[in-house]
């Protein structure tokens, strides 16, 4: 990943833009798909001093960009490509081949509508590929396909690319070369968003594939992060999953609110304030299932409420079950190995804690012992003669006899087991290596040590990852 330069203007005055003061290496740019993302992309991408046609197989689409009118409605198109119309940087076609061979990076944005059943229809994606390498048949010069349609990961390279050799007899990353670049646009504030990108994704088989690219966004500002073609088209996913999930979680909670005669407002104006926490990238790394003294009951104190004012709330119910369900996940990577003899490291909730209460570390000891594993388990934190209060309690009522599967000494647990839980970050890395065997399954629960995971492991495996 690297960092560009921010822009020298604000992005809110990019209507005042002129060619003499940007700085940008211009292209002739092919843009197939003149709905939202393509025209909005057609009209920017010509601002910037680009060379531009739009291919769409809508006759009027078409008509209407080579008369200087947007095909949407969007806030600043109708000046952006009457703009681009007039220094005739734009124009639109409905012949493919053509727009081909007369530019050098094509874009595809056209619409992966969903089945009924939840299914993509991908056949636009497959029609555009299909023209588009037939354009590339007729042409000698090294072409850049670049994707930006909403695309499930593996899409790429399983659909697109297969389509786009056969139609001409090329081969992708030798003779034409395609990425994936995820757009992150909002309407009503497409424009807006395109000239400033919370960061930019291109997505690649070969780094050496986003040449094109980089010179075409070279003055974008923010972060630009240069991945896998399969991580680029996850992070699309991910981020509209995710803003889904901020909408509902918000809505529910300002429902609970106002029954509860909450001033809804108000406490998301404080919630919001926290940035260190609720509104940032704390929590959000994958890893072992949640749990503690805080988590699980008040997320069933603000269930049981809600029930009791005839209030269902489906995202807030779902997420302790969600939450078992990670536990079950490790407990089914277990039985895969086929091995009985088991090795947790860590029992308590957080590293650093004897906190028992409502470990999933416990939990799955549990089950562990329900499904007839031999267990020995080790965590420096963490000795029954110092257990006091109510977590000495919980741990008593949920598995009364755990002291004999608890060792003191690290080695001894790592040597008495086939399979390996990692359940801690409490461990010292060079000392863990030191012990652990390489006939050994290792199941790594909390991502102890990236480096750490190919470090002689041929049987290691991530609980996500």
């Amino acid at each position: 990943m690297k960092m560009h330069p921010r822009l020298r203007y604000p992005a809110k005055d990019f209507g005042t833009l002129t060619r003499d003061n940007m700085e940008t290496n211009t292209h002739s740019v092919s843009i197939f798909g003149l709905g939202y993302v393509g025209s909005v992309m057609a009209a920017c991408l010509a601002h910037q001093g680009n060379r531009v046609v739009g291919v769409d197989v809508n006759p009027a689409k078409v008509a209407m960009l080579n008369s200087g009118r947007s095909p949407i409605l969007e806030n600043r198109m109708h000046e952006l490509i009457a703009e681009g119309h007039q220094a005739c940087r734009i124009s639109a076609t409905t012949d493919a081949s053509a727009a081909v061979r007369d530019s050098d990076i094509s874009f595809v944005c056209v619409g992966t509508p969903g089945l009924r059943n939840g299914k993509l229809d991908l056949t636009h994606i497959e029609h555009v590929c299909a023209e588009i390498g037939n354009g590339l048949a007729r042409k000698d010069v090294r072409h850049l396909v670049v994707l930006r349609s909403t695309l499930l990961p593996g899409t790429t390279e399983g659909v697109a690319i297969p389509i786009l050799e056969a139609a001409s007899g090329k081969h992708a990353g030798v003779d034409f070369a395609i990425c994936y670049n995820p757009e992150f646009m909002r309407e009503g504030n497409a424009v807006a968003d395109f000239f400033a990108p919370p960061y930019t994704v291109l997505g690649s088989r070969d780094p050496k594939d986003l040449a094109g690219l980089r010179e075409l966004y070279s003055w974008v500002p923010g972060r630009t992060f240069e991945t896998s073609l399969s991580v680029a088209e996850m992070v699309k996913y991910v981020s509209n999953a995710y803003h889904a999930l901020k909408v509902s979680f918000a809505n529910e909670i300002g429902t609970l609110s106002k029954q509860l005669g909450v001033d809804t407002e108000s406490v998301m104006e404080v919630f919001t304030a926290d940035t260190k926490l609720n509104i940032s990238g704390a929590y959000l790394m994958p890893g072992f299932a949640f749990g503690g003294s805080c988590l699980p009951k008040d997320l069933r104190a603000l269930g049981y409420r809600a029930r009791e004012l005839d209030l269902r709330l489906p995202v807030i119910e779902a997420i302790l079950p969600s939450n078992q369900e990670h536990i079950e996940r490790a407990l089914g990577a277990v039985l895969q190995t086929g091995k009985r003899k088991v090795g947790l490291l860590g029992l308590s909730f957080k590293a650093g804690t004897d906190d028992l209460r409502e470990s999933p570390q416990v939990q799955l000891i549990k089950r562990l012992l329900g499904e007839g594993f031999e267990l020995c388990i080790w965590d420096r934190d963490v000795s029954l003669g110092r257990l006091m209060g109510s977590n000495r309690q919980f741990i008593e009522e949920v598995i009364p006899h755990i002291g004999s599967l608890l060792a003191t000494e690290l080695e001894h647990v790592v040597n008495a087991a086939e399979v390996i839980i990692i359940g801690t970050t409490s461990i010292d890395k060079e000392t863990l290596a030191g012990v652990l065997h390489p006939e050994q399954f290792v199941i790594d629960l909390v991502n102890f040590k990236k480096p750490f995971r190919t470090g002689g492991l041929p049987l290691y495996q991530g609980i996500c990852w």
